[in-house]
């Protein structure tokens, strides 16, 4: 009776807790959600304006663009950078950047330590999951 053994290891992996499902991309709990594991946590950020510059030194972001579209601001150098959190930096503007558009169904992968902003303009929004990874301390 192989299959019955297969259905009931099927159920425990759907029943546990390390299985986590947010149905159309957003968590049951609601959108200002927080999902936060061992090592990287989930999040979805909505965006009606610009945001600051942010580095965060021991976490990589990475994001899937649901709906929306903007501007995304990345590498150069930061400016006005001052401490928000531990290992979390935030600034004014990016020096020598690189901007790109992005849209619905862009996958961004930002290293750790690499500024980046979202800039948006009048009546723009965006809304993408984002999941951070946090690198270990070397």
């Amino acid at each position: 009776m192989i299959l019955p053994l297969i259905l009931l290891a099927f159920l425990q992996q759907a029943a546990s807790p390390q299985v986590l499902v947010w149905p159309h991309g957003v968590s049951p709990l609601g959108i200002d959600h927080k999902d936060v594991f061992d090592n990287h946590l989930l999040e979805v950020s909505h965006r009606d304006h610009s945001g600051n510059v942010e580095v965060h030194l021991t976490k990589v972001d990475v994001m899937v663009i649901q709906s929306g579209t903007a501007r995304l601001l990345y590498g150069g150098e930061a400016v006005g950078l001052h401490p928000t959190a531990e290992n979390e930096l935030q600034g004014t503007t990016i020096k020598g950047g690189t901007m790109i558009r992005v849209n619905p169904g862009d996958v961004i992968h930002i290293p750790a330590g690499v500024p980046h902003q979202f800039i948006l303009d009048p009546g723009e929004t965006i809304t993408y999951l984002v999941v951070k990874v946090v690198e270990p301390v070397k």
